[in-house]
């Protein structure tokens, strides 16, 4: 399986660092100035988000590369916030509420290569369900500036 249908990118530096090291691979699409509904109606708006983040999750406390990283955190909480916070990044009518990136992060000791591995998940998750590659992309790209609060190993 490449790394294109495994995930697309990351976060904007992220993503390109990612594509940077996978032959073949698709470069994100530019941050989007406003998200506008569309994206979010091409995630499948909110049942949508839900079920590919539930996924994400679920892949996430399984992955022997990052699993250690959510030991103390329960899964139904992080599933939720992330649903909440990608629904309202892609335009959709949530409100983010959940905590600040850098703060939930600052103690974790987070590599970049665990930061692509949770991006491989995100993007395996979203393959699972359909999202198109395109789509997939223009969330990570408005996702790739919380790479600078979420690694915290340089």
């Amino acid at each position: 399986m490449t790394f294109h249908t495994l995930f697309g990118a990351a976060l904007l530096v992220c993503a390109s660092a990612v594509a940077a090291q996978t032959p073949g691979a698709l470069a994100p699409a530019p941050p989007l100035a406003v998200p506008s509904a569309a994206l979010y109606q091409a995630l499948g708006e909110k049942s949508g988000i839900d079920a590919f983040v539930s996924d994400f999750v679920d892949r996430m406390f399984q992955d022997p590369r990052i699993k250690s990283f959510f030991k103390d955190t329960k899964a139904s909480a992080l599933k939720e916030s992330l649903a909440e916070q990608f629904c309202a990044l892609s335009g959709g009518p949530c409100v983010y509420q959940g905590a600040d990136m850098r703060d939930v992060h600052a103690d974790l000791e987070i590599h970049k290569g665990d930061f692509n591995a949770l991006v491989e998940d995100l993007q395996r998750a979203m393959d699972a369900h359909g999202v198109a590659f395109s789509q997939q992309n223009r969330l990570l790209a408005l996702l790739a500036p919380m790479h600078r609060d979420i690694i915290t190993v340089r």
